[in-house]
């Protein structure tokens, strides 16, 4: 036996259902993966602080003199993202957007988003058997429906799963790679803005263009990355919650499957519940930094520090979430789930994901009363390289 025979392969990544999470506790010093000393705030209502408060920003986290929270140049940690923006040129951003996603546009939406479903499932049911669900449905659904709502060609689908795969880098990509990459998606989004501009249509883009034109003030480098933002994260997001959704409902949790396909309001609950419960990737938490000395949870905070809300932990607080129900995927939350943010940063996105989750798991169990992992005993392939983290391939009959 070789050396390199002898060495123990690393174990395989647990399904992000099963991911462990401490017991939360009062906020205590920790460290960042990268070895930046950190606060960690964990319980429900001090997470729910730090993320509404103020005092706890995020665009103090890229200033010159401030330690690099990632070693590669992702869009995550563009500076111009609305994401990285507070106060002022925060709202300034949020307002192009104020309308576009809110409960009642989603409503509208809702009927064509049904019919893209309608059309997934037709192709899937023509594919021989076993089929792959992600690549036939859990990817395929929310970039057409990120497409359709942002005007974009079929032609440019793959090229926005590469630019994902870059702008959510987990570190493992070379810095060159991911800043060529990054530019190609910036120059597709100046282009895709200067379109819109010239010949402006009934698309989100052109909605922004105009919104951002009327309220002023506005940079350029902030719209192109809005859009690219909006590309990339209103995909990656669904799909990663759909393909682990799926993974645990058909694996572990089959004796929901037939109530999903008969109750589209209980699919709704379960759609909730999981995505309180499953996270889109293996980083725990969303940084903040402390503008002045802060007391959350009885613990003063010092100016200067950087915070980690821990929102898995927080979703999982006994105080706001009884064990007892914790697992009922058809019991409706108890609290607002964390797993969209809370505060001036919360998910603009999220009744969108919310409906493309319950319309996707409530007609696909419908439509597949049988629906079944092809081999459960298959070892799982997990996409990697990014910040999030869900199957890249699922086998199913039916």
């Amino acid at each position: 036996m070789t050396e390199t025979d002898s060495k123990e392969s690393p174990p395989a990544p647990e399904p992000m259902h099963r991911l462990h999470f401490e017991e939360p506790g009062p906020p205590c010093p920790t460290e960042l993966p990268g070895g930046t000393p950190a606060w960690l705030v964990s319980r429900y209502a001090d997470v729910r602080q730090v993320l509404s408060d103020p005092r706890f920003g995020r665009a103090q986290l890229y200033a010159p003199d401030a330690p690099a929270l990632s070693g590669v140049p992702d869009l995550v940690n563009d500076p111009d993202l609305m994401f990285n923006q507070d106060g002022p040129d925060h709202l300034r951003l949020r307002r192009t957007l104020r309308r576009a996603f809110t409960p009642r546009a989603v409503a509208r939406w809702r009927p064509w988003i049904a019919a893209i479903v309608e059309e997934l499932l037709d192709r899937l049911e023509a594919r021989p058997q076993p089929a792959d669900v992600v690549a036939e449905f859990a990817l395929p659904l929310p970039v057409a429906v990120i497409s359709r709502l942002m005007g974009l060609e079929e032609s440019a689908w793959n090229r926005l799963r590469e630019w994902s795969e870059h702008a959510f880098s987990d570190g493992t990509h070379e810095g060159e790679q991911v800043a060529a990459a990054l530019g190609e998606f910036s120059a597709f989004g100046a282009a895709l803005l200067a379109e819109r501009r010239r010949t402006p249509g009934d698309d989100l883009v052109s909605g922004i263009v105009t919104a951002a034109d009327a309220e002023g003030g506005v940079l350029e480098a902030q719209l192109v990355s809005l859009v690219c933002g909006l590309v990339v994260g209103g995909h990656d997001s669904t799909m990663t919650m759909l393909g682990n959704a799926l993974l645990y409902l058909l694996g572990e949790r089959r004796d929901t499957w037939p109530r999903l396909g008969a109750d589209e309001e209980a699919a709704g609950r379960v759609a909730d519940r999981l995505v309180h419960l499953v996270p889109l990737g293996d980083d725990r938490g969303s940084t903040r930094h402390a503008a002045t000395d802060a007391e959350v949870g009885g613990v003063t905070i010092p100016a200067g520090a950087i915070v980690l809300a821990d929102c898995g932990m927080a979703n999982r607080d006994p105080e706001v979430f009884p064990p007892t129900t914790l697992h009922d995927l058809f019991a409706p939350l108890e609290a607002p789930t964390l797993s969209f943010g809370a505060g001036p940063h919360y998910c603009l996105g999220a009744w969108l994901a919310r409906t493309e989750l319950q319309l996707a798991l409530h007609r696909l169990a419908a439509r597949f009363p049988n629906l079944r992992l092809a081999d459960p005993t298959d070892p799982i392939v997990w996409r990697t390289g990014t910040t999030s983290r869900s199957p890249r391939r699922l086998g199913v009959s039916w």
